[in-house]
């Protein structure tokens, strides 16, 4: 199996606005449950913390071979998602392993 997770930070919001930015990407996020069939988990977590240092939003993602992870990087519900992200972001770091 491999585990892929994901961080982003967000882009400097006020903080009611990035409390929705935060759902909305967690909801689409969420979203692509039932619609990837290579993706086998999804799990989403938002910083309890709005004015964080650090980053915002953890994606962790499981698929099954390297092959499904490179499908789901391309799957058009996936770059939809992809899109949002990248507008509401201004850092993303990756780490994909074999569990």
């Amino acid at each position: 199996m491999i585990n892929h997770v994901v961080l982003f930070k967000l882009k400097d919001y006020p903080e009611a606005e990035k409390e929705v930015v935060l759902h909305k990407i967690k909801s689409a996020l969420e979203g692509l449950n039932g619609k990837i069939e290579q993706l086998k988990h999804l799990e989403v977590g938002l910083n309890y913390e709005l004015n964080a240092k650090s980053y915002d939003v953890c994606l962790i993602s499981h698929f099954e071979t390297v092959a499904d992870l490179d499908i789901y990087r391309v799957h058009p519900e996936h770059l939809k998602v992809v899109d949002l992200i990248t507008e509401a972001t201004v850092e993303r770091a990756a780490v994909d392993f074999e569990f």
